[in-house]
């Protein structure tokens, strides 16, 4: 039988050790169910730590949903899941007043926004005023109903997903909705040895997740993770990085000018910062190595590069831009010492 208390009777943990010891038995809990896609489940975590959202773009059947519902069982949180499809309306979101005629008011019916972790499936078939309401519940993390404004649930995650095969029937996401989602993941076919085992658990008898956290202690690494010693040296790395996607010529890469017709904004930075931060935590760090911030700059800043035609037409894509600027720009040396002067 599976144990489903969560962690310590649901009590906060206490150290870096207890908070790495819970984040390591959520994640191992997820992948009693889910076989593989690793960079995906730790990316998940670190959204969860950071408060950002994910967007993820992978061809049907790669366990996305049954990724989050299950995380949402490990964590004792709510999951609701969204099919985006071209007649959905703005209040199929996030709720709509009803008019009750015995009582001859109106009443607040919320809509499913109002969750944990939020699943919004093919986004980009849903026209621009659907995903313009989105886009306040994912930076304000509150909806607007007639006036009165409610909260959504803490900890919240909405992560969307993209098919990248069929574009027909679809609308391409507005820039400054794109630039919330904090990092964007590609989700590959498994291997075939994960393929196989994914097989046998398919057809094997049903895994019970087990409770192993909740809300309560999830928001408490949050404030924890957020605690985290960033040094200026590489906050500074952040901000040259993506300052080169917008002026490539500055870091010597004057011949990537022509392939880029916008770069990323300060949220690509804050992404950076934020991200390293969180995944130095689950690493059992209270503080971020310049590691940390490389592992995450393609998945921060792929979705917030806009290729010219001439970089469409060579078929450069914008993973390939982003290692030639990792290979330009040098990583801080001593990105601790300014923290051991004052230590």
């Amino acid at each position: 039988m599976q144990d489903t208390q969560a962690w310590n009777g649901g009590r906060p943990p206490e150290s870096l050790s207890e908070s790495a010891l819970l984040m390591e038995r959520v994640l191992y809990e997820v992948k009693r169910v889910v076989v593989g896609q690793d960079v995906f489940l730790e990316r998940m975590l670190i959204a969860i730590l950071a408060q950002g959202h994910l967007l993820i773009e992978g061809v049907p059947g790669l366990a996305k949903t049954l990724t989050v519902n299950t995380l949402a069982k490990a964590i004792q949180g709510s999951f609701k899941r969204i099919q985006f499809t071209p007649d959905l309306l703005p209040a199929d979101l996030v709720g709509t007043q009803i008019y009750n005629q015995q009582s001859s008011e109106f009443s607040t019916v919320l809509g499913p926004v109002f969750t944990n972790l939020l699943l919004a499936d093919e986004i980009n078939r849903a026209p621009a005023k659907v995903q313009s309401a989105l886009l306040e519940v994912m930076q304000e993390r509150q909806v607007t109903i007639a006036g009165q404004t409610h909260k959504v649930p803490t900890p919240f995650l909405v992560m969307a997903t993209q098919n990248p095969i069929e574009t027909e029937g679809t609308y391409p996401l507005p820039e400054a909705q794109v630039d919330r989602f904090m990092m964007k993941v590609l989700i590959d076919y498994p291997k075939d040895e994960e393929e196989f085992v994914i097989v046998q658990r398919v057809i094997g008898a049903a895994i019970d997740v087990g409770a192993v956290a909740t809300t309560e202690q999830i928001r408490t690494l949050q404030i924890r993770s957020r605690s985290g010693y960033v040094d200026p040296a590489l906050i500074q790395y952040a901000v040259k990085i993506v300052t080169a996607t917008r002026d490539p010529a500055r870091v010597g890469l004057k011949h990537l000018s022509r392939y880029l017709t916008f770069g990323a904004s300060p949220r690509a930075t804050i992404g950076l910062v934020e991200g390293a931060r969180a995944l130095g935590f689950l690493r059992g760090r209270s503080y971020a190595l310049p590691q940390d911030l490389i592992d995450l700059v393609p998945d921060v800043l792929r979705h917030r590069l806009v290729l010219s035609y001439e970089a469409l037409a060579e078929g450069l894509t914008p993973d390939e831009i982003i290692r030639q600027i990792l290979k330009e720009i040098p990583a801080p040396d001593k990105p601790l010492e300014a923290h051991v002067r004052l230590s």
